[in-house]
């Protein structure tokens, strides 16, 4: 049995990273050739630049022009050290910050830069030349998890599953116990008012208002562990949306803390699990009234789900774990990663050889439940 993988192209295009802007209406590309932007609602290219060369992370700020790079690949454009803000109007590198290892992770808002490192995240006033405001220590964070708001920055704690949030106006800093194991996936709403986290178990989702780190609500994703892809909220902070390596896509109701609860819903008491991996709200029944039963009977669980491509891509380099000397866009490529158009349309994309697109919507059935239903999608790489 022949069992050696496939020799990749050196004329193959690859998408190495891919993310969204701050309002979901853009999600940007990393490729092992340069760039791209696509419109997120239509998936349509807005604009694209050939560095010949890899990038292993990019992240617009907002719509304007400025995206944070970092190189990666076979044959990175930049050092992996370096965090580059490109200038995408001019064509040109407008800041360039270097740091003594290998960068992680980068945020932007309109007044900082927050770039991840190993076991820090330093946070830069977004000038030229840009100013060190502070360093914060954090666990291990191969992954570079970080999310930055106009008034919050949230990270791993110096703790395995810790939250450190970070008052970007203060400089006030507050630690969220969020889980006992290390922390997978990170997201603060648009406002910056809630903070969603998932630890390497998988099975459940913590929700806390970033404004007294209370809790405000925890969600059941399923039963079995599984890998977090992505989180991410709605534009009103009201509805949370997961993806993980179950290859489904679950949406939330979610309380917020300074907007009236919704009314509720026949979805929110009747729906059905679906494909064993969630369900409803109180989806066990009577079983969840009964004292003493296990609180998995009792959990919040997604109002609607629905199957995504999570695809089976293999590492460029095969069997290389993430750690601090990976080089970026060489582990295994992200898929899921989500982004909300509007309150009821929401696309999920992916990177690696097999890059796809999906767009979801939340509609209303006949039974005045909601679903998540899939509306198209296109694998949006030209020599797919």
């Amino acid at each position: 049995m022949n069992t050696r993988p496939n020799i990749e192209s050196p004329n193959t295009t690859r998408v190495l990273y891919v993310s969204f802007n701050a309002d979901s209406s853009c999600f940007s590309v990393g490729l092992n050739t340069g760039i791209c932007v696509f419109q997120s609602k239509t998936c349509l290219l807005k604009s694209t630049r050939d560095f010949n060369a890899g990038v292993g992370l990019v992240q617009m700020m907002g719509t304007t022009n400025y995206l944070a790079l970092v190189g990666g690949g076979k044959f990175p454009k930049f050092a992996s050290n370096k965090a580059i803000i490109w200038d995408d109007l001019a064509g040109k590198v407008a800041i360039e910050i270097s740091t003594l290892s290998t960068v992680r992770g980068v945020q932007l808002s309109r007044s900082r830069i927050a770039i991840v490192l190993q076991n820090s995240v330093r946070l830069y006033s977004f000038e030229k030349p840009p100013n060190l405001v502070s360093v914060y220590e954090t666990a291990d964070n191969a992954l570079g998890l970080c999310s930055l708001s106009d008034k919050v920055l949230a990270f791993p704690g110096r703790t395995a599953g810790q939250i450190q949030l970070v008052d970007v106006g203060t400089g006030n800093v507050s630690i969220i116990p969020a889980h006992s194991s290390p922390l997978r996936a990170i997201q603060l709403s648009p406002d910056g008012e809630l903070l969603a986290t998932a630890s390497d178990t998988g099975t459940i989702i913590r929700v806390h208002a970033t404004s007294n780190c209370a809790k405000v609500a925890e969600l059941r994703r399923g039963i079995d562990p599984a890998t977090i892809f992505s989180l991410a909220f709605s534009p009103s902070g009201s509805l949370l949306a997961c993806t993980s390596d179950k290859a489904t896509l679950h949406v939330f109701d979610v309380p917020h803390p300074k907007k009236p609860p919704k009314r509720p819903t026949p979805s929110s008491s009747t729906i059905l699990p679906s494909a064993g991996d969630g369900g409803g709200r109180g989806k066990w029944g009577i079983l969840s009234k009964i004292p003493l039963m296990p609180r998995v009977f009792s959990d919040v669980y997604s109002f609607a789900s629905a199957p995504f491509e999570a695809g089976d891509e293999a590492p460029v380099v095969a069997g290389l774990p993430l750690t601090e000397n990976t080089t970026l866009g060489t582990s295994r490529p992200a898929k899921g990663i989500i982004g909300w158009v509007s309150e009821e349309t929401l696309v999920v994309v992916g990177a690696g050889n097999d890059a796809r697109w999906e767009r979801f919507v939340i509609a209303v059935g006949d039974d005045g439940r909601r679903y998540c239903v899939r509306e198209g999608w296109k694998k949006y790489l030209g020599n797919n």
